[in-house]
């Protein structure tokens, strides 16, 4: 016989998985492990994790956490104060209402919503932050940016599959 206590305490914890994987990711994007000569281009591993979970499990990424996980990404990476909130939010509300038309697709046409999705992300967050600044800067670094961040979607899709198939399915 199992202690609902527990089972309570199990399920939170497996509730909150999806916001402390996105925290890790967040964590792993500040730390300092740069290409040469492009010091500010990472790919953007929270974004995808925003983007993943919105489609599989909105129910565990509402909108508050994907602003509150913003807010706590522009504060480690040094971003501007509000600018990844506001980017989270729109991708899992641009996830969200076409979580539809995902399902039962095949990876490729997943992959191909992120890559539409992201870059709009990318490039609203590059305006943002050039308004922001009043200035814009050059869109290469941008772009080299946005290929990273496409080209991590589908290890980081993988892993965290295994994870949800893992740690999620009694939720």
């Amino acid at each position: 016989m199992t202690n609902p206590l527990l089972q309570r305490i199990d399920s939170g914890i497996r509730q909150l998985f999806p916001v402390v994987v996105t925290l890790l990711l967040i964590i792993l994007n500040a730390l300092p492990l740069r290409l040469p000569n492009w010091s500010a281009v990472e790919p953007l591993l929270p974004l995808v994790a925003v983007y993943y979970w919105s489609l599989y499990r909105p129910d565990l990424l509402p909108a508050s956490l994907a602003f509150g996980l913003g807010v706590v990404n522009d504060v480690v990476t040094g971003g501007a104060i509000g600018v990844s909130s506001l980017v989270f939010i729109l991708v899992r509300a641009m996830t969200t209402s076409n979580q539809r038309f995902f399902h039962g697709k095949s990876f490729f046409v997943v992959w191909s919503g992120f890559g539409l999705v992201g870059g709009g992300a990318v490039l609203l967050q590059w305006l943002l932050v050039s308004l922001l600044f009043a200035h814009f800067p050059a869109p290469r670094p941008m772009l080299v940016e946005l290929a990273m961040t496409l080209l991590s979607y589908p290890l980081l899709s993988w892993l965290l599959t295994r994870a949800q198939l893992v740690l999620l399915r009694g939720t």
